[in-house]
């Protein structure tokens, strides 16, 4: 794997892929798509149920242990995977965007270069309040000129979304879902964040 350009994923049960039978989620078909020789090695830190609270606490750490020194700044590149869990844990909407401002602005310090992948609507809670959540965010990452995916939007009335979720356990979705989101990072600024030609696959 020398010389395989490391990007690190950090978020929850989401990103690990959970209830995919084929166990790739959308970070395994997003790495299968993109096309770097050698293929990126993608390093998921998930942990289920995080908020961005706990989050913020500990993916730097994490994070500088797994970066490649050796590759320079060409070599730091961080996936930030947001889910929901802020809304059942009773975050405020200013703390959530506290949190992830902090991880971009940390990030922004120590030359990481950054991408966000907003968190996709469920079918529990109030659909407004995950529309307001993931506005939130992508307000955050749009003020650093961050690249931001927006699936709660593009996925909230997606009837093949809503069957893979009502399939499942409700929260995460199978292959269905996961391959709709991976569409959605692929064809919102994936390529171009990693300096490839434009998202044409």
């Amino acid at each position: 794997m020398d010389g395989a350009r490391r990007i690190v994923v950090i978020g929850d049960e989401l990103a690990a892929g959970a209830g995919d039978p084929k166990a790739l989620g959308w970070v395994g078909r997003v790495a299968a798509r993109t096309s770097i020789q050698p293929p990126p090695m993608m390093l998921t830190l998930a942990v289920p149920g995080e908020t961005t609270t706990a989050l913020s606490a500990r993916w730097e750490e994490e994070v500088t242990r797994r970066l490649d020194p050796a590759a320079g700044q060409a070599g730091h590149l961080l996936v930030v995977a947001l889910g929901r869990a802020d809304l059942a844990a009773g975050v405020s909407l200013a703390r959530s965007r506290l949190n992830l401002a902090n991880i971009l602005d940390v990030a922004e310090s120590r030359r990481i270069s950054t991408f966000v992948v907003g968190p996709p609507p469920g079918p529990h809670g109030d659909a407004e309040q995950q529309a307001e959540l993931s506005a939130a965010f992508s307000d955050v990452a749009s003020r650093r000129r961050v690249p931001f995916v927006e699936t709660c939007g593009p996925l909230a009335h997606h009837d093949q979304w809503l069957a893979d979720l009502a399939a499942g356990d409700g929260t995460c979705p199978g292959q269905a879902g996961y391959g709709l989101m991976a569409w959605l990072v692929l064809h919102s600024g994936w390529h171009h964040w990693l300096g490839l030609p434009d998202d044409t696959l």
